[in-house]
């Protein structure tokens, strides 16, 4: 088989319905949007949510609590993530991030101690919790 001879599974694609090409073509004239009415003009149809003027459900529930829009967004490595860096290397935020454990926008990182380390590494870290310094400073390692 090469690729000129590939297609598409029998009945997987269908063609588009060419609606408003003339009254013989059996979708002309009104173009299968019958003859008046809001859903017959251009622009008809409701809005998302809207259901037929009863109260919409994201109005009848009740609202709570609120949102901090001051929330910091703080992403979590534990002590184990640390086995991609060498003995002796810094570990910082871009480090973090070249080496792939930390994505996206973040407002700052904090190192867990979940996991155990044997070798000496460099911690620059703004959150770092006791229990994960106690394990770097174990192992030899510092923190700045």
């Amino acid at each position: 088989m090469r690729l000129h001879e590939l297609s598409p599974a029998k009945g997987s694609r269908k063609a588009r319905k060419r609606v408003g090409r003339g009254v013989a073509s059996g979708s002309g004239k009104t173009a299968g949007r019958g003859s008046k009415g809001h859903n017959s003009r251009s622009g008809g149809g409701v809005r998302p949510g809207f259901e037929g003027g009863q109260m919409p459900i994201h109005r009848r529930l009740p609202k709570r609590g609120f949102t901090n829009i001051f929330k910091k967004k703080i992403a979590v490595i534990n002590i184990r993530d640390l086995a991609k860096f060498e003995s002796g290397s810094r570990v910082d935020d871009i480090a973090l991030v070249k080496a792939g454990l930390v994505k996206g926008s973040i407002d700052g990182i904090k190192l867990l101690a979940q996991g155990d380390i044997d070798y000496p590494l460099t911690i620059k870290l703004p959150y770092i919790s006791s229990n994960a310094k106690k394990k770097i400073e174990a192992a030899g390692g510092s923190i700045e």
